[in-house]
């Protein structure tokens, strides 16, 4: 549509507008804003989505007519609404965010009228739109496809409810950089080759794989950390709905889970007596030993090699950690990868040797997300921590440190049973039952992954914790 010559009195023909995308709210904007300027009001104007046929007594859309110099408000509460309006597949809804624009301008607040019919139509539709947004998020399965010259794509099929694929691609390329994937849908399908992304038309479910050999690994996790206990069918159904699950392998096996949920219950009360030695084991290779073995929470159901820890035994520091890592869960030793030798690093600058430390870990073995080839760190759960609190409580019963440093929200909680703030609690001792002071701090992988900004700062922040620590802990002999 450009602008030229009127198109005459209010009872000429209406204006068809017809628009190349379903979610383009930037060309939307440039037709209203000329419709606007035109003074075309809301009731003589059509919109046509793309394939969608217009009213025949309509002017085409590539009618002109003049535009006057007029300012035209917009807030940045509509541009934001409307980005998520127009990703809802109600076809009025083109209309209604004109005619929002329209009485926009003479009511600029007219948005925080939510007695509104209008402004509660197109809330209603912008929380459809991130609810469908958020359902994707959460319930895209990749699947790993092999491809020529040994490359790998991790395929996935979705069917979002509204038109949220452009909207929501971002996630995805932030998420997975460094993969290439494609997501499939029926209306649009979006390739990422680890630099650019791209567009094909639309596919249907058989273009996508159906399964890979990763998925009976992901079943059999998803089994373990299933808690019959906390089973609630109608709450899982309404965050997951059932129109998602043929592309889930988990849910494959919900229906068993849950059958079975009750029996799994009572045998998990009838065992609580047992769940761990009534006595701490009697030596720091007793408890390895057993923690190696430990089953007890589903992050020692998942194969990897239990993490003990290292260190003096009789220097009186004892430093926790979150948990170990993938280059820990390897190496099998607390603190080697870049959050070890960081905090090496920090440990050198404060004029501590570490070798007069012990360090290990709240949780024992290492938590993660497969991602293709990668294991992506999870954070353990409060329940997860809570679990593996005995055996931590083992190490201290034996070494009897006078000082602790906790590294973190996670291993604080693992020696004080609750989740503190590290930062209006860092800095200054705790003191515990038996004389022993705890220290908190940040975990030196949040300085890892720290914003510019605030790096510089939260670095000199961990370098003043340290020294404090050697100053109560390591006093200079007189």
């Amino acid at each position: 549509m450009s602008p030229a010559t009127a198109i005459g009195s209010p009872l000429s023909l209406p204006i068809a507008i017809d628009l190349a995308a379903h979610d383009d709210f930037e060309a939307w904007r440039d037709h209203a804003r000329s419709l606007l300027r035109a003074r075309i009001p809301p009731g003589q104007v059509i919109w046509n989505e793309p394939g969608q046929y217009g009213d025949l007594l309509a002017s085409a859309s590539g009618a002109t007519f003049s535009e006057k110099r007029i300012h035209i408000t917009v807030s940045r509460d509509f541009l934001e609404l409307g980005e998520k309006v127009i990703c809802h597949n109600d076809s009025a809804r083109f209309a209604l965010l004109y005619r929002l624009l329209w009485r926009h301008q003479q009511h600029p607040r007219l948005l925080q009228d939510v007695a509104d019919a209008d402004v509660r139509r197109a809330q209603a539709m912008a929380k459809e739109v991130r609810r469908d947004i958020h359902k994707m998020r959460a319930f895209v399965r990749f699947r790993l496809v092999e491809e020529g010259k040994g490359e790998e794509r991790y395929v996935a099929w979705f069917e979002p409810e509204h038109h949220i694929i452009r909207a929501n691609v971002r996630f995805f390329v932030d998420r997975f950089a460094n993969m290439r994937w494609s997501i499939l849908t029926p209306d649009l399908s979006i390739h990422w080759d680890g630099a650019l992304l791209s567009e094909t038309a639309g596919a249907t479910a058989r273009d996508a794989p159906q399964g890979d050999p990763v998925e009976d690994m992901w079943t059999r996790y998803y089994a373990s950390i299933f808690n019959p206990a906390r089973v609630k069918v109608g709450a899982m159904l309404k965050e997951m709905p059932r129109r998602y699950w043929k592309n889930m392998p988990e849910t494959a096996i919900v229906p068993s889970l849950i059958a079975g949920a009750r029996a799994r219950e009572s045998a998990m009360i009838a065992a609580g007596e047992d769940v761990f030695p009534t006595q701490f084991p009697e030596s720091l290779g007793k408890v390895a030993e057993e923690i190696a073995a430990c089953r007890r929470c589903s992050i020692g159901c998942k194969g990897t090699r239990a993490v003990s820890g290292d260190g003096a035994l009789d220097g009186g520091v004892m430093v926790i950690g979150e948990q170990p890592g993938d280059e820990e869960e390897k190496a099998g030793k607390p603190f080697v990868g870049p959050a070890g030798q960081l905090l090496n690093r920090y440990l050198d600058e404060a004029d501590i040797d570490r070798g007069t430390l012990y360090v290990t870990n709240a949780v024992k073995h290492f938590k993660f997300e497969p991602r293709g080839p990668r294991r992506i760190h999870q954070r353990p759960t409060a329940g997860e921590i809570d679990t593996c609190r005995f055996w931590l409580d083992a190490e201290r019963s034996i070494l009897k440190p006078r000082t602790i440093v906790a590294l973190g929200a996670s291993a604080a909680r693992a020696v004080l049973g609750r989740t503190p703030s590290v930062q209006n609690e860092r800095g200054r001792p705790i003191a515990l039952p038996g004389g022993t002071q705890l220290w908190i701090t940040v975990h030196p992988s949040f300085l890892l992954r720290a914003a510019d900004t605030i790096q510089k700062r939260e670095k000199e922040n961990f370098l003043a914790d340290w020294v404090k620590i050697r100053e109560a802990a390591f006093p200079p002999m007189v």
